[in-house]
């Protein structure tokens, strides 16, 4: 494993925005909100922004243009995730205390059970900025309604009408839904559903992406070569930042 590499400041050599280099992917970036199981922005996360390597952006602009051919569109849950946070995780499924809302992305399970499980690891290849958490939405469909944090949704097993809301398509759970059913293979899911994940599995491997079989959304790219893990944290992009 190479070693691992913190930077402040400016994008490391080699990361870009996404919006850079396909404005027209949507970005629902999670853990920079409540609305995830660990139930707060974690800890990295200053900015809603997908950064990636310049050549795993470059791919997803290549599926978006796939996609467009079948009036569909991607959307993005998490890119670039800083070591902290991954560190965040690990620290949250240890620490003993109650769970609250972030049940309902674990419904059947015990959040000590998760690392065992293989939901959570103590590392990430969110980290190497090579990984990429996606799904598919209808560009016509228009935005979802906001978050409430003090709403009681659905677990994330539930019927998608029940769930948090989200304008992607019904993929039989909800993102990060740590759960048997979001295997991507499962047959607990409908057959619409799981026709989805195959075309979003389909499309992605086409263009270097391999899917982890746990997680419909979860994709690394590329091959298996040593790869650096990065810390630095997750800023607004230049053309969105707030001047000083």
């Amino acid at each position: 494993m190479a070693g691992r590499i913190a930077a402040e400041g400016a994008l490391p050599a080699g990361f870009v925005y996404l919006r850079d280099i396909d404005a027209t992917i949507a970005q629902d970036i999670r853990y920079a909100t409540s609305d995830n199981f660990v139930g707060r922005p974690l800890a990295g996360y200053e900015a809603r922004e997908c950064i990636l390597r310049r050549e795993v952006a470059t791919a997803l602009k290549r599926v978006q243009a796939e996609l467009r051919d079948l009036s569909l569109a991607l959307k993005v849950y998490d890119c670039y995730r800083p070591e902290r946070a991954v560190a965040a995780m690990a620290q949250w499924a240890n620490d003993g205390r109650a769970v609250g809302a972030g049940k309902r992305f674990f419904p059947r399970l015990q959040k000590n059970t998760l690392f065992a499980l293989g939901y959570i690891a103590p590392t990430s290849r969110h980290s190497t900025g090579t990984a990429v958490d996606a799904t598919l939405i209808d560009p016509a469909r228009g935005l979802a309604a906001a978050f409430d944090p003090a709403a009681a949704y659905a677990p994330c097993t539930a019927p998608a009408s029940e769930r948090e809301p989200d304008n992607s398509l019904d993929m039989g759970t909800g993102y990060d839904c740590l759960d048997v059913s979001s295997h991507t293979s499962s047959s607990a899911v409908g057959g619409d559903q799981r026709r989805r994940r195959a075309t979003l599995v389909a499309i992605m491997t086409r263009h270097g992406f391999r899917n982890y079989f746990r997680e419909w959304w979860h994709f690394a790219y590329g091959g298996a070569a040593p790869l650096a893990y990065y810390d630095f944290p997750i800023r607004a992009h230049r053309a969105t930042a707030r001047p000083d």
